[in-house]
């Protein structure tokens, strides 16, 4: 009987504590709904926060709404599928799927603004141009040579050398587009970064050495020569006195643009062909957009230097020996500052210019050779006989 008792009075007990600890809480919370409606409503601002938090409050707050609100769904979402089949054959290769109004085949080197409406970043469109591959040793030259041009021509230097931010003495610099890629020449640089689809907005590209001395030089009228006498593919004349080589790119005082010249004994197979007619010397070339698009795809990705180019100008355009010339009356100096050979390395007791000379001359034969044999597997594959 004892032990009956016992339990009955440790279950009453038990029973009694939950029964005072529900009336407790439901005392609580109807003392607590009082308490909250005598008081009137508080808001954010009228706390006393440091500015700071508020800020991000108000940031937070600002960027999910705009997330929120500046989205626009279909409103029957479900009844039209995410991604519409498309098929576009004409279309730039790998664009295929994308419908031809959204398509953006090609670019430029316009510099635009972080902010603001796109419509608005461009108060001037540069139509032309101008590539120099550079060490900062001939910035003064540089300098020379940029302000030439007008802005009209859109300045990009490739930096063999590595080193920019000396650059930004000059103002011109600011505006200007910058590559550094150490220890490079201007046909690697070209090849990399002035595919056809990029250049397009301009009407001649320029692609220029860094020792060419320009006193005599307008870049303006030089455009409105090569316009008039229709040249597709064109250099200043140079100083006859200074690094010649050929004589079709020696300049004449008695004109204004000459096409064609008579060469040493033997050296022209015919008047209308290299390096008599058709022929312009790789340090200061300038095309205009229509022949770099086939001028490009002639370059070839492994050699670097360029030799055996100017002989095969000719291929991108005809007549070549009408759209390829000189023009005399703009003309420049070679100053033949061998900057290019100090780019080598020392080996076997050479120094660096002599390894890279050799290795011209090697690329030379090279595209030759590979020019030569793609000729013979076209004419083979095609039946046809070479004229």
């Amino acid at each position: 009987m004892v032990t009956s008792h016992r339990r009955f009075t440790g279950v009453f007990k038990r029973s009694n504590d939950s029964v005072r600890l529900i009336i407790t809480t439901i005392m609580g919370m109807v003392f607590g709904y009082f308490i909250g409606i005598s008081f009137p409503s508080v808001s954010l601002a009228k706390i006393s926060l440091p500015s700071s938090i508020i800020s991000s409050l108000d940031v937070a707050f600002n960027d999910d709404h705009q997330r929120l609100s500046g989205r626009s769904f279909p409103e029957n979402l479900g009844s039209i599928p995410l991604t519409p089949k498309i098929y576009v054959p004409t279309n730039p290769r790998g664009a295929e799927s994308l419908p031809p109004g959204i398509v953006v085949a090609e670019s430029d080197f316009y510099l635009r603004r972080l902010w603001g409406e796109p419509s608005e970043d461009l108060r001037n469109k540069p139509k032309y141009l101008v590539t120099f591959t550079v060490g900062l040793d001939q910035k003064n030259n540089i300098d020379a040579c940029v302000k030439k041009f007008s802005e009209d021509f859109q300045i990009l230097l490739f930096h063999y050398d590595g080193r920019t931010s000396e650059w930004d003495q000059f103002e011109w610099s600011k505006r200007a587009v910058h590559i550094s890629i150490r220890k490079q020449t201007k046909w690697w640089y070209a090849k990399r970064f002035l595919h056809p689809d990029v250049v397009a907005a301009y009407d001649y590209i320029f692609i220029w050495d860094e020792d060419l001395g320009v006193e005599h030089f307008n870049a303006e009228k030089y455009i409105q020569l090569v316009k008039k006498h229709g040249l597709e593919i064109s250099q200043p004349g140079l100083e006859p006195n200074n690094g010649l080589t050929w004589q079709m790119t020696k300049r004449r005082g008695d004109r204004e643009v000459h096409k064609s010249t008579e060469e040493k004994p033997g050296w022209c197979s015919d008047p209308r062909l290299p390096p008599c007619a058709a022929f312009v010397e790789i340090m200061a070339p300038v095309f205009s957009r229509e022949a770099w698009r086939c001028v490009w795809h002639l370059i070839q990705n492994d050699l670097v230097h360029g030799w055996g180019l100017d002989f095969a100008l000719r291929r991108c355009v005809e007549p070549a020996h009408e759209k390829i010339g000189v023009v005399d009356s703009q003309w420049i100096v070679h100053q033949v500052i061998p900057s290019l050979g100090s780019q080598g390395s020392s080996e076997n007791g050479k120094a660096p210019w002599e390894g890279v000379r050799v290795r011209c001359r090697n690329e030379w034969t090279m595209f030759q050779d590979r020019l030569a044999n793609a000729d013979k597997a076209y004419y083979a594959q095609n039946g046809k006989t070479r004229v």
